[in-house]
């Protein structure tokens, strides 16, 4: 706002340079410019203080589409005034000589004037349109749409309103309708989680399956491999007897060839003791077999004498001595007469 100060009778007037100061006396326009300072008599001065920085203007409003569902549009217009003297005829932004104050509420007149044009622009187009569409659509449609009909329209030109831009925050319907709208899009995605959900469920028992199936394989491989491992020890192991019985079979047959030979050899050792025995009793039998009586008689009594025990006594009896004195005077008579 500018910046009044009051000397005496005269006031100063000092404006910021995005402000255009239009000074008016006795209806006509003394002064007008940018950031202008001056003095001026209070009484018979007009001063009007136009801005020239861009302003943004937040539009809310609500509109109904083609099935007569409300529908929330959120905007933001950005304009600026680029004929100020044009505008200063359309609009009373005189200020007050005291303070400096707007004696009116020009910015309130010019955001009403360009809310109700832009939801004009907007209704229109909502009410041609359904629901679906505007939301399908999304926010360009209907800033093309506010943008070009301020930029285009014939009154805000002559004021000298100039549209900068136009942004739209956000289009929504009414919070049940907006519900309504996402359970088909709510249920269709949560069909998608419960059929990915089936997929990684349906994935997990297909992998469970194989995994239980290689079990299973791994299993009877180690069974036939277990099988074979046993037949293999049981074959080692008959192997290993039949060896062990074949190496006793052999040792056996080894030692009994040993003592076999060790008894055949002590047999014929008996058998040649024997028959030099036998020998030396048949050379011995031979001897004595053509030796006279009495000798073969002496040679007894010798071997008898040798082979008898000591006698201590020695009992005689006529039976006795009586056949032995016959046959040894029969010995003696047949020798003499030999």
């Amino acid at each position: 706002m500018a910046d009044i100060t009051r000397v005496l009778v005269f006031n100063h007037l000092r404006a910021e340079e995005s402000s255009c100061i239009i000074h008016s006396k006795g209806g006509k326009v003394v002064r007008a410019g940018r950031g202008l300072s001056f003095w001026f008599l209070p009484l018979a001065a007009s001063i009007a203080e136009v801005p020239l920085d861009d302003r943004e203007l937040p539009i809310l409003f609500h509109g109904r589409s083609e099935e007569f569902q409300d529908v929330t549009v959120q905007a933001v217009a950005a304009w600026r005034v680029s004929k100020p003297s044009a505008l200063s005829k359309r609009v009373d932004f005189s200020i007050d000589l005291g303070d400096g104050t707007w004696t009116q509420q020009p910015l309130e007149k010019m955001s009403t004037m360009l809310t109700e044009l832009a939801q004009q622009l907007a209704w229109d187009y909502l009410a041609q349109t359904s629901l679906q569409e505007i939301l399908a659509h999304g926010i360009e449609p209907i800033r093309n749409l506010i943008r070009d009909g301020l930029i285009g329209d014939a009154n805000l030109a002559e004021m000298g309103i100039e549209i900068v831009s136009v942004r739209i925050a956000s289009i929504r319907p009414t919070a049940e309708t907006e519900r309504a709208l996402q359970t088909p899009a709510r249920e269709r995605i949560q069909q998608e989680a419960d059929r990915a959900t089936f997929e990684r469920r349906a994935l997990a028992v297909k992998q469970e399956r194989a995994i239980e199936e290689n079990e299973l394989q791994n299993r009877i491989e180690l069974a036939r491999q277990e099988k074979i491992l046993i037949e293999q020890q049981g074959a080692n192991e008959m192997r290993r007897v039949t060896d062990e019985a074949e190496h006793k079979r052999i040792d056996s047959e080894a030692k009994a060839g040993r003592l076999r030979t060790h008894k055949e050899a002590e047999a014929q050792g008996i058998r040649a003791v024997e028959m030099a025995r036998v020998e030396a009793e048949q050379v011995s039998m031979d001897i004595y077999r053509d030796l006279p009586k009495d000798v073969l008689l002496g040679l007894a009594a010798r071997t008898f004498a040798e082979n008898v025990p000591p006698i201590a006594h020695l009992n005689l009896s006529p039976d006795l001595l009586g056949p032995a004195l016959t046959q040894l005077a029969q010995a003696a008579t047949d020798r003499m007469e030999s």
